[in-house]
């Protein structure tokens, strides 16, 4: 959706939205609905198919909006890299910051973004962690397919055509090129929200030289793949998210039992996407708390 539709709209929240319209909205953005499937299902609850089609507008992201850092932030220095994925799609490609006055290698944090592909949303988050000190890649799992196209219906149809199996080995390798990068002290974290939480997961299952995920509501990995992981973990999960939490009790025993070091966080009352300031399901004081907490860890976990 663009900017221009949102333009002068206010600013919503979750609690602006009925939890049927917000669960509906859910599976939505999920792949588990297409567009016609939620507008008729919202035009049933809501009773005209123009309250349907505003009320999918409004739940839709506002890129501009909540824009923190621009591209030319002269604080800044950024690029966009590719690198090799010989077991993925052949070629990754991101974007690359770092803050323009560092002296010297920084640590490294790979930023991996929602089911959408490499959007102004998770550019912006890229660019925020770079003003922190640290050198941050969020790379797109999308360029196989064209990248980001600028439209998130679309964005959405090119990622279900992905090879689940080839983007997971695309992140492989975009991972281990960051952590070898010359600007890098070799330190590697990664952050993900929603798919790039499950990402986030999954590579620390992957990657033993890995010291720091933060996975933002996403899905476990096989809990036989938990006693692979060297990295400590920070953990966040909104209160309301059934699908993402169901799995938690089983990942949390495997991680207890593999005695892998981790700190988990459910923010009572706050929707899955609650730490995305593009949309009304972000929690502003979750989001600020959850933030935090993550800059803090990557910080004494990285040096």
């Amino acid at each position: 959706m663009t900017d221009s539709r949102h333009a002068s709209a206010p600013r919503l929240s979750a609690a602006d939205f009925s939890p049927d319209i917000l669960r509906l909205f859910d599976r939505y953005v999920h792949g588990d609905a297409s567009r016609r499937d939620f507008l008729d299902a919202a035009q049933r609850l809501l009773g005209s198919a123009a309250a349907a089609t505003a009320t999918l507008a409004a739940l839709s992201p506002r890129f501009a909006a909540a824009q923190q850092v621009k591209p030319d932030d002269a604080r800044l220095r950024s690029r966009w890299l590719s690198i090799d994925s010989p077991a993925g799609h052949g070629t990754v490609r991101g974007l690359l910051a770092a803050p323009a006055q560092a002296k010297g290698p920084l640590p490294a944090v790979l930023v991996v973004h929602e089911n959408r592909g490499l959007n102004p949303h998770i550019e912006d988050i890229t660019r925020r962690l770079a003003l922190e000190g640290f050198l941050a890649y969020a790379p797109d799992a999308l360029q196989s397919l064209g990248g980001y196209p600028g439209d998130e219906d679309q964005a959405r149809e090119r990622f279900a055509r992905l090879d689940p199996v080839k983007v997971r080995a695309d992140f492989v390798a975009a991972a281990q090129a960051l952590k070898a990068l010359p600007e890098s002290t070799g330190a590697l974290g990664v952050v993900g929200f929603c798919f790039g939480g499950s990402i986030a997961n999954y590579l620390a299952t992957q990657l033993p030289e890995l010291r720091a995920a933060v996975p933002f509501y996403g899905g476990q990995p096989p809990v036989e793949d938990v006693p692979r992981i060297k990295a400590s973990l920070l953990i966040h999960y909104a209160g309301q998210d059934e699908r993402i939490n169901a799995g938690w009790p089983r990942y949390e025993a495997a991680l207890k039992a593999a005695g892998v070091h981790y700190e988990a966080h459910v923010y009572e009352g706050t929707q899955h996407g609650f730490n995305n300031d593009t949309t009304p399901r972000f929690d502003p004081q979750a989001a600020a708390l959850a933030w935090s907490r993550t800059l803090a860890f990557f910080k004494s976990r990285l040096g």
